[in-house]
């Protein structure tokens, strides 16, 4: 119960009367849906450890970058951050409840009617988002040629752990050597799509949560998880979908899927190197089975294209040698993981799937039929903790301003007396979600199967935690 003990200090006028676990990152959440006398269901996030807690406070400008006239216009849902209390120097969050449930990828795949065009709907409106909301979080900005060269020295990066088989380091560097194939147009990305950070309400995709990774760079990223669903048919009326939403049906980037099957299959070594510099051998052992299946497939069937050149070829630079040394830890930039996606499907007839634990990177939950924004104060961790006794825990309540002209809603740091009269903002009705629903989802042919839908962010996914 210590999860609704925390909500109950962060939101003073709530009386909880049941708890249940919620689907998480174990390694960096403890999280559960709280119940309270009126019926409401609040999620609640507490980091465990500082990493975690970054990501969180992350997310929070993000949210806070959504102005009410960002959110009107959003075919879904976007979380609301109801409260907050400080623990240990670390902030848990408390978000109001949002309609629709998580769904597996491969039910999600079988809803069939209007699902394909509700994914690639929600897609091409991430996609265009205004730069500011990334900008004004401090987050990652990409051209192509930046975002290409991250992911050749995270190949780099990834060579020196020496657990990478060679056919798949050549596979990368190919397709990566490859100039063609990085002529993208960069975009706001959500940087964590998948099956678990969707919510479906009545077959209908409603909500989109996990918002802690979102920055301007390759679209393809977002259609990563699709490459593992096995579903190619269901992956191209996503993407026909999306193209529709995004440019009336006119094809502006004809390597989009080449690169999101990289991207899910680069997913697995960036994996690798995290459980490495985490020293989680469980973890790296994991990461490295499968990468040695997807190696069996693309030497039998020759995997999905990723690049024109041969597989066993090199393009451009010298082949990436495998070298034994002890892995560098991955870098971290502005407070965001390195960005991990869903490993994709091979392209031949006998499919060999891949069961990983996912990794359940939703960023929280927001408002309960709210399409407030909710902000918080801009103060660092840092300085929020700069006065706080080691262990103490400090209420935050997220209060609407007085002169309601932007509906920002700033936080203040309470203490035990004003606590007891201060009481949460209500979240307002939201409209019917029925027309919140957008975005394609992505399904592959019988080919080499990577069922890697519990890969996220590099982070292992799918853990219940009760509170």
């Amino acid at each position: 119960m210590e999860l609704a003990a925390l909500a109950s200090a962060a939101i003073p006028d709530l009386s909880p009367t049941g708890v249940v676990g919620s689907p998480d990152d174990p390694r960096d959440f403890s999280a559960a849906v709280v119940f309270d006398r009126q019926g409401s269901r609040w999620r609640v996030r507490s980091p465990l450890h500082e990493e975690a807690a970054m990501r969180l406070e992350t997310e929070l400008q993000v949210l806070s970058g959504f102005t009410p006239g960002i959110r009107a216009g959003l075919p879904f849902r976007v979380p609301s951050v109801a409260g907050a209390v400080r623990l240990d120097g670390m902030r848990t969050f408390v978000y109001h409840d949002m309609p629709g449930e998580e769904m597996e990828l491969e039910d999600l795949t079988e809803l069939g009617g209007k699902t394909p065009d509700d994914i690639g709907r929600v897609i091409a409106a991430v996609h265009a988002l205004p730069a500011a909301v990334v900008e004004n979080a401090d987050l990652p900005v990409y051209t192509a040629d930046q975002f290409r060269q991250r992911r050749l020295n995270e190949l780099d990066q990834a060579a020196t752990t020496g657990r990478i088989p060679a056919v798949l380091l050549r596979r990368w560097e190919n397709a990566l050597e490859e100039m063609e194939l990085w002529e993208f147009s960069p975009v706001v990305v959500h940087g964590d799509l998948h099956e678990d950070n969707l919510l479906v309400d009545q077959a209908r995709l409603v909500s989109v949560t996990g918002w802690t990774d979102l920055h301007i760079g390759d679209p393809a990223e977002d259609f990563a998880w699709l490459a593992s669903s096995g579903n190619q048919e269901f992956t191209d009326q996503v993407v026909t979908a999306y193209w529709q939403h995004r440019s009336g049906g006119t094809v502006q980037d004809g390597h989009l899927l080449r690169r999101a099957v990289l991207a899910a299959e680069f997913a697995l070594a960036q994996w690798l190197v995290r459980g490495i510099a985490a020293d989680d051998e469980e973890m790296a052992a994991e990461a490295e089975a499968m990468l040695q299946e997807l190696e069996a497939d693309v030497e039998e069937h020759g995997g999905q294209v990723i690049s024109a050149a041969p597989t066993g070829s090199s393009a451009g630079r010298a082949a990436v040698e495998p070298v034994v040394e002890p892995v560098v830890e991955p870098a971290v930039e502005s407070g965001v993981e390195p960005m991990v996606e869903a490993a994709a499907p091979p392209q031949d007839g006998a499919a060999a799937s891949i069961d990983v634990p996912a990794d359940d990177d939703d960023t929280g939950e927001g408002a309960d039929h709210d399409d407030a924004v909710i902000m918080d104060d801009a103060r660092s961790p840092e300085q929020d903790g700069a006065d706080e006794e080691p262990g103490a825990v400090q209420p935050v309540t997220l209060g609407a301003e007085a002169d309601g002209s932007e509906d920002e809603l700033v936080p203040d740091e309470l203490t035990a007396d004003e606590a007891e009269s201060r009481h949460p903002s209500e979240a307002e009705d939201p409209e019917d979600a029925e027309d919140h629903a957008a975005a394609p989802h992505h399904e592959g042919p019988p080919t080499t199967a990577l069922n890697l839908d519990e890969v996220r962010q590099l982070d292992i996914r799918r853990t219940t935690n009760p509170s």
